[in-house]
């Protein structure tokens, strides 16, 4: 007997024992004083087996009729055996105008071993950690990427600094795509309004990590790793989203409220959007960020100078000199100018500083050497391999350059160089006239 069935037995033994009247034993049970009758009845003549359902382990009035079913497994027998049973589904609709449901429809291919059931995969479980104790101790890091204009503006990415203390947004700013210039420059402002923090919390993005599983790569440091290195910021990378929620969690709020605050606000523009967003900061830290339970600042005071960080922020890579006082950077030779300091660099290292404004500059312990411009590739080779974060921004600049091509006038070769198709021959027409009569002689 089932649950109900038992506390349906324990009552109609009260009333007939005469503890308790059908009336009230109707009201208990939510029942018609009726069909109490009927129960206390069957009750009296089979005893506990009277109030057991009769229509148990029989099957249901409305199921399909067994010939219907038949016909249903032998069309996906013969046309959709390796057909998924939503699809199928929908091919019998289509294809036969037999209308069954999906989930009917694979329990019939399940007991007829037309599929096999998939198990689950089991949810991890991410056991929740507490916040920190101080303001600057942790800073969470993220890139959402998102139609944060609704379509006034192409698609972009907002850059997300929030303390994971107080849930605080420390800084948004919106940039084309995940890159890590774009990193370098919020992270500047960052630490020029704030100070340093004690570490970065980020996923494991290619600005932050090299992904690579090679051992020669595996130690090495990406240029915004370097950067924080050279700050004395730990850099820390989570093993998944669920580690870094509370960034993630801010992002989707962002994507709901900030949107919408934009909207209001007549924010068309990138540049529009991040000179506007300290005045949403306030109002979302002043609805959502909570107390910290220690009033201590983490953050350190800054004491690089403006110089210092310029070569920080920027992007740092060694090169070799030649013999000839040149070296290959970005698909470009640079050639340094011939003076003698430079003539003993000959064979060594030298460190070129790329800085986010375009400018470049190479340098030797401290020392920056005049160089001039050897333009060697201008065109960007097909099949470069290109982050998935990049992806947005890489088909717009590809966009422009068509367009660029497209407008360009065609090319025609010189009307004065010879042709690379063979002439025509041009017959003589008396040679003409003279065939024509020996060929007419010949006929006579």
């Amino acid at each position: 007997m089932s649950e109900k069935e038992l506390h349906r037995l324990g009552v109609i033994k009260d009333i007939c024992h005469k503890r308790i009247t059908q009336v009230a034993a109707a009201t208990l049970l939510n029942l018609t004083r009726r069909h109490i009758q009927r129960l206390v009845n069957a009750y009296r003549l089979h005893g506990d087996l009277g109030l057991v359902s009769k229509r148990r382990n029989m099957p249901s009035n409305r199921r399909y009729p067994t010939e219907f079913r038949e016909q249903i497994l032998n069309i996906v027998k013969d046309k959709y055996s390796d057909f998924k049973p939503t699809f199928a589904c929908e091919k019998l609709l289509d294809n036969h105008n037999i209308r069954v449901s999906s989930e009917t429809l694979r329990q019939w291919m399940v007991a007829d071993g037309l599929w096999t059931v998939r198990r689950r995969k089991k949810r991890q479980i991410y056991q929740p950690r507490y916040r920190r104790d101080c303001v600057g101790e942790l800073i969470q890091i993220d890139g959402s990427h998102h139609d944060w204009f609704e379509g006034r503006s192409p698609k972009c990415c907002l850059l997300v600094f929030i303390d994971d203390a107080t849930s605080k947004l420390m800084s948004l700013y919106f940039c084309e795509s995940e890159t890590t210039y774009d990193y370098m420059n919020v992270t500047r402002q960052y630490i020029s309004e704030y100070g340093k923090p004690i570490a970065l919390y980020s996923d494991k993005h290619s600005v932050f990590k090299i992904n690579s599983p090679s051992r020669k790569t595996s130690k090495q440091m990406t240029q915004y790793g370097r950067a924080l290195y050279e700050l004395n910021i730990e850099l820390i990378c989570a093993n998944s989203s669920q580690a870094k929620g509370r960034v993630e969690r801010a992002n989707f709020t962002l994507q709901d409220r900030l949107i919408k605050e934009m909207r209001l606000a007549g924010i068309n523009t990138i540049e529009e959007a991040n000179a506007w967003v300290p005045h949403y900061i306030s109002l979302h830290n002043a609805r959502f960020a909570c107390l910290p339970h220690s009033t201590d600042d983490k953050h350190r005071l800054l004491q690089e100078s403006n110089v210092e960080l310029d070569d920080i922020f920027a992007r740092q890579v060694s090169r070799s000199l030649t013999s000839s006082l040149t070296l290959q950077y970005d698909k470009v030779i640079y050639m340094l100018t011939p003076t003698d300091k430079a003539k003993c660099l000959v064979g060594k290292k030298v460190m070129i500083y790329d800085y986010p404004d375009g400018t470049l500059s190479i340098q030797h312990c401290g020392e920056s050497f005049e160089y001039s411009i050897f333009d060697k590739l201008r065109h960007v080779q097909q099949g470069e391999v290109v982050s998935n974060k990049r992806l947005g921004a890489v088909l717009a600049a590809a966009k422009r350059s068509q367009e660029e091509r497209e407008n360009e006038p065609s090319r025609n070769r010189n009307s004065r160089m010879t042709s690379r198709k063979a002439p025509k021959r041009s017959m003589n027409p008396v040679y003409f006239a003279d065939v024509e009569f020996k060929t007419s002689s010949s006929r006579d």
